[in-house]
């Protein structure tokens, strides 16, 4: 499949100046795709620009990923009703750190990194208004929704500071351009303005034609959400901030129709094997093959296949049929670290209050009567001490709620 309908299958085509995507099939180009620093962590929201990007990379473009170490010092006003708080300059070099660390992981050799401050922070002020500043009009400026929508009569009013920040992005493609050769910026819907300034700053100063494609911001279609929202916050791709088990779970966890969606855009699977996936899940949806693949393919992308494989082992236990016993201690780690974890207790009731699984003695009693709750996979019965094993042991009570139970 060629690059242009590899892009349009999958879904990453929102908006480009180019007139014909066909052209992007004839040689080989240098793309850039910059990435905010406001946050320590990249989410599953950049994951789905980094695979548009590795469409590029499979088909044998070069890619540039570039990290805001002067512009995230500004923030930029898109999308944003208010100004945005200022970090410090540390704060912004340590993001940029882990964020380089994220997309090495993810590209390996293929990823050359650059930090825009590398050549802003040598920039005199006068020279930069001079030179580049000469070529922006206000009018267009001023017209674009996000500003206007801030400077209207309801507005909040906008700094200079961030005003000036489609400027800057759109000398970044200038430096680029001049450096790097790079004749195109990939870039969500939401910078598809900031992405204009650069094309026409280039064409103004050089006399060249450069381009943009922006991809489409995703909507999780069930809840109306941003993609990569939940009630809890963002899903983050470091695991410190969310766990490879949670990860793992909001893949396996998304509806049916997203997961057909999802598939085409998180994995790198082709369309032959992935039409071959959709025909079996829609023959046979309560087993949850898509959802299986995307959770798999996506963990294994991101966390590795040792991580991914230690989660899946845990996820059959909590969910399926697998013994607890036959998890690994690093695999039982991971149980005791997602689930309530607590001492045994004087008996099995006192045991299901600490454990969050029951409210009262009666309350304990009527789950246990009712067949509702299982000790290593064995239901507890009334009036029977259930086998508890030395270390650590799994409480179940009913289909999704868990604790593990602590016997010295």
């Amino acid at each position: 499949m060629k690059l242009s309908h590899e892009l349009t299958w999958r879904g990453f085509v929102n908006q480009s100046t180019m007139s014909d995507l066909t052209a992007l099939d004839r040689g080989k180009l240098t793309f850039y795709h910059g990435y905010d620093a406001a946050s320590d962590s990249l989410t599953i929201g950049n994951l789905a620009a980094l695979m548009m990007d590795k469409c590029f990379l499979r088909h044998g473009h070069k890619a540039i990923f570039l990290t805001g170490g002067a512009t995230s010092l500004i923030g930029d006003p898109g999308g944003k009703d208010s100004e945005r708080s200022l970090q410090a300059a540390d704060v912004i070099k340590s993001n940029i750190e882990k964020i380089t660390v994220q997309i090495k992981r993810l590209f390996g050799s293929d990823a050359l990194i650059i930090n825009n401050l590398d050549w802003f922070q040598e920039i005199k002020l006068l020279d930069f208004l001079r030179d580049i500043g000469k070529h922006f009009s206000m009018t267009p400026l001023v017209q674009r929704d996000y500003i206007a929508k801030r400077m209207g009569e309801h507005g909040s009013g906008i700094s200079y500071a961030e005003f000036s920040y489609t400027i800057l992005q759109g000398y970044d493609f200038l430096k680029l351009f001049e450096d790097h050769n790079v004749t195109l910026q990939l870039a969500g819907s939401d910078q598809w303005g900031n992405g204009i300034s650069g094309v026409e700053l280039v064409r103004r100063v050089k006399s060249a034609e450069v381009h943009v494609l922006s991809c489409p911001l995703i909507v999780n279609k069930s809840t109306g959400q941003k993609f990569g929202k939940t009630e809890a916050g963002a899903i983050w791709l470091d695991p410190n901030k969310t766990s490879v088990f949670k990860f793992y779970q909001y893949w396996l966890n998304v509806d049916d129709e997203s997961a057909l969606d999802y598939l085409k855009i998180f994995t790198e699977l082709d369309k032959t094997a992935i039409e071959k996936l959709i025909t079996s899940f829609k023959q046979n949806p309560a087993g949850r093959l898509a959802q299986k693949t995307l959770a798999h393919e996506v963990t294994k992308l991101v966390h590795g296949s040792d991580q991914t494989a230690k989660v899946e082992q845990v996820t059959e236990v909590l969910f399926g049929e697998q013994d607890f016993f036959k998890l690994s201690e690093p695999e039982i780690k991971i149980l005791r670290s997602e689930l309530t974890n607590i001492k045994l207790q004087k008996d099995s009731a006192q045991t299901l209050i600490k454990a969050q699984l029951a409210t009262s003695i009666s309350d304990a009693q009527r789950l246990i009567t009712e067949g509702a709750i299982s000790v290593n996979g064995m239901k507890l019965e009334i009036n029977q001490d259930p086998e508890w094993r030395s270390g650590s042991n799994l409480v179940k009570r009913g289909k999704n709620n868990f604790a593990i139970v602590q016997r010295d």
